[in-house]
């Protein structure tokens, strides 16, 4: 899938723009290199991962954890293990993102570990499946949220809601290419503002709460089947989703060594803390049957207390999505430029716009998948076809951590966390990707289907390096119209990594 110069110099060809350094340089505060610049601090780091964690999920997943545990008690239990198994991965991830301080998460750490042919297959379903699914997904429910006030009675328009999806998305890839602080102004925004939504709802509980609402707080009628508990982990792990995203943009965060730690920590505990106290607040006011029959809990809640001012939630949950839809945005199109920095995706991708500074084709490219979904009505379908190997994914990528702890020992390890942490994560991981497989083996198998199907594209666009001169030309020619079109250049490398 890279463009293919083997043969022939980049000059002779004309597909590089700017000279690359053939030697590293010592790292340089204010580099005038063309390429990622760290302009994220510690703030913004922390709204990256909570404003891309809170989306759509606590307002949703609640439906799909309580029909897994049968009772309000076990359901509390399965949000802060959530909580608890997301943070330990995250502890794991902050010793990985400060060894290997490359773009692209658990891809460059699979990449380090087990080489190009595995890390490939997670970039593919990542790419071109779970990120674009995800944001099609969360701008419909954007949608969705932004149109119920002006529909009350009824559903509104399934072409309504495409349409405003599409503009929601078009609206976000402007200020991604145009600004790494505009977007990041962005997430900084909308995550203050869901986390008001979500204040309001908490503080709201604790007044029923000491009014005596505290009936439905218990561990009756709790499922004992294995197989459901495990399924209600998706829809817990789902709405936890993102804790990772920050490692994807690391080389954009100023003193990564120091705050990349200390974001996805604050980041973990606030989420869950907030995640519990909301699912109390629910359950003051709503049964587990009831929440088990609400397509949306959070505007069930809101009916029932808020009365004339109902209204206000289903906007703050659009809020809180539109937020989630430039994080993904944000960090899916750093997972394409790593990919394309490794080869393993179009040349064009890992290219920075010329006067802004941004990943502007990998930017586009995901909007315009996440367009093309949005036709689709098999969205939600195809997304948890391949939901487990995400999970399947995130573990191995925690499996590197150990594994590079063997192979690599002189790695530098700013942050040492203790083998016990991965060797949790690990068997939990294998526990809730194995059981669900036994419990639903018809969609297990459609999705190691669709993660097969890029095995021909590896072994055709990326293993098969002698192409002929023609196909060679041609990519080398589209690449060039993009960069004219587009006002790319190469992105250059102002410090060793």
């Amino acid at each position: 899938m890279a463009a293919e110069s083997s043969d022939k110099s980049p000059e002779s060809e004309g597909i590089k723009m700017t000279s690359k350094p053939t030697t590293p340089v010592e790292p340089q505060p204010e580099s005038d290199a063309i390429c990622l610049k760290p302009k994220m601090n510690l703030l913004n780091g922390i709204t990256v991962i909570v404003g891309s964690i809170i989306g759509s999920g606590i307002f949703v997943s609640p439906k799909g954890v309580s029909k897994g545990t049968g009772s309000v008690g076990l359901s509390l239990v399965v949000w802060v293990t959530s909580g608890i198994f997301s943070m330990i991965g995250a502890y794991c991830y902050a010793e990985l993102g400060c060894m290997i301080t490359k773009t692209g998460a658990d891809y460059a750490y699979i990449m380090e570990s087990f080489g190009p042919f595995v890390a490939f297959l997670r970039l593919w379903v990542e790419c071109m499946i779970v990120r674009p699914c995800s944001q099609a997904i969360v701008a419909l429910t954007f949608s969705f949220y932004v149109l119920r006030p002006i529909y009350p009675d009824c559903e509104p328009p399934d072409t309504a809601i495409r349409f405003l999806a599409c503009l929601c998305i078009c609206l976000l890839t402007f200020v991604n290419c145009w600004d790494v602080k505009w977007a990041t102004r962005v997430q900084d925004i909308f995550t203050y503002g869901k986390l008001l939504a979500l204040g309001v709802i908490i503080v709201t509980g604790f007044i029923e709460l000491f009014q005596g609402k505290t009936q439905y707080f218990n561990f009756d009628n709790s499922e004992t089947d294995v197989t459901k508990i495990a399924l209600s982990f998706y829809s817990g792990l789902f709405a936890y989703n993102g804790w990772n995203y920050l490692n994807f943009v690391i080389e954009e965060l100023k003193d990564p060594h120091k705050n990349l730690p200390r974001a996805i920590f604050i980041s973990c505990i606030l989420v869950t803390v907030i995640y519990t106290l909301t699912i109390i607040a629910f359950h003051t006011t709503l049964s587990i049957q009831e929440v088990m029959g609400a397509e949306a809990v959070a505007v069930i809640y809101a009916d029932r207390l808020f009365g004339n001012f109902a209204w206000v939630v289903p906007i703050f949950v659009a809020l809180s999505t539109f937020g989630g839809v430039n994080g993904i945005l944000f960090t899916s199109s750093r997972l394409f430029y790593a990919g394309a920095e490794q080869g393993q995706m179009p040349e064009i991708l890992n290219m920075i716009q010329l006067n802004h500074l941004t990943p502007t084709p990998a930017v586009m490219f995901v909007a315009l998948l996440s367009l093309l979904y949005l036709c689709s009505k098999d969205i939600y379908a195809l997304i948890n076809y391949v939901g487990f190997a995400t999970w399947l994914a995130i573990g191995l990528a925690v499996v590197c951590l150990p594994y590079l702890r063997w192979k690599q020992p002189d790695l530098p390890r700013p942050i040492k966390v203790h083998l016990i942490f991965p060797i949790i994560y690990i068997i939990a991981t294998i526990f809730i990707t194995i059981v669900p497989m036994i419990a639903e083996p018809f969609d297990t198998g459609l999705g190691v289907l669709i993660i097969l199907t890029g095995v021909p594209v590896y072994f055709i666009f990326i293993y098969w390096t002698n192409k002929p001169q023609c196909i060679k030309r041609l990519i080398n020619g589209f690449t060039q119209t993009l960069q004219k079109l587009l006002v790319v250049v190469a992105a250059e490398k102002a410090t060793a990594v």
